[in-house]
């Protein structure tokens, strides 16, 4: 559930938004309460809500302080409620990039649509800090370290000739032949010393070409799907939003 606090120096406003709404609906829980700016910031510090809903004028430390301080410390969504129609105000909470600025007496319906479109972008970041990372991660993808003993000298070899040739028809098998040794007997080798399977390699491997080669916006996503070892295009799709959690097409735009 999403996390808020309340912070309002007016103790009738601050119980009624709290115990009158149904947050459990909307998928939050209140966290925390305060009655002044000072208050605020050492609750937003120390409980980390993602949904902040501030009055502007409030004793000891103002709204727009109080939020201004602590985004310098944590992240967070700020509903700033007033009752001060003051441009100037606005402007401040515009600046802090308030997600939502609304009159008292707050109106229920008002405040559920601004809860619900804050919830709404918290997910599209999320999403795309998560898409970040995965994207990182295929443009660097982890180096596997092998032993030095005589067994893994198979395994390294196999490593080798994949970053080599990803784009070609390469298998476990073909490698077995040439190395003199059996398909079952290198692949579990190349597990052990990987923790991995070759086919999960190979996959990774060739996704973190793919994105590469997307990122350069030379290529259509067909041709990357040849250019990587992808005979068939739907597999190459498939493979690709396993890795990445986006389909090629979308993480090229």
């Amino acid at each position: 559930m999403y996390r808020v606090l309340i912070v309002e120096d007016e103790d009738i406003i601050r119980k009624g938004i709290a115990y009158t709404m149904d947050w459990t609906s909307m998928d939050c829980t209140i966290v925390g309460e305060a009655a002044n700016g000072k208050e605020g910031l050492s609750e937003i510090l120390n409980l980390k809500p993602d949904i902040v809903l501030a009055d502007i004028m409030m004793p000891v430390m103002n709204g727009i302080d109080m939020v201004k301080e602590a985004l310098k410390e944590v992240s967070f969504k700020t509903i700033i409620l007033t009752s001060y129609a003051d441009f100037d105000y606005a402007k401040k909470a515009i600046d802090l990039s308030v997600s939502a600025y609304l009159m008292k007496p707050v109106d229920e319906d008002e405040l559920r649509a601004s809860v619900k479109k804050i919830i709404e972008e918290i997910k599209i970041e999320h999403g795309y800090e998560q898409f970040i990372e995965k994207k990182k991660e295929m443009e660097n993808p982890e180096n596997v370290f092998i032993k030095g003993d005589k067994d893994n000298e198979y395994v390294q070899y196999v490593i080798n000739e994949t970053k080599e040739n990803f784009a070609d028809k390469i298998s476990i098998e073909g490698f077995s032949s040439k190395l003199g040794v059996s398909a079952s007997y290198l692949s579990r080798k190349f597990k052990e010393a990987t923790g991995t399977s070759y086919l999960d390699f190979l996959n990774k491997y060739r996704v973190s070409q793919a994105v590469k080669l997307l990122q350069t916006g030379k290529y259509k996503v067909y041709e990357v799907s040849d250019m990587t070892g992808f005979t068939d295009y739907k597999h190459f799709n498939s493979v690709f939003k396993r890795y990445t959690d986006s389909s090629p097409s979308d993480f090229l735009n």
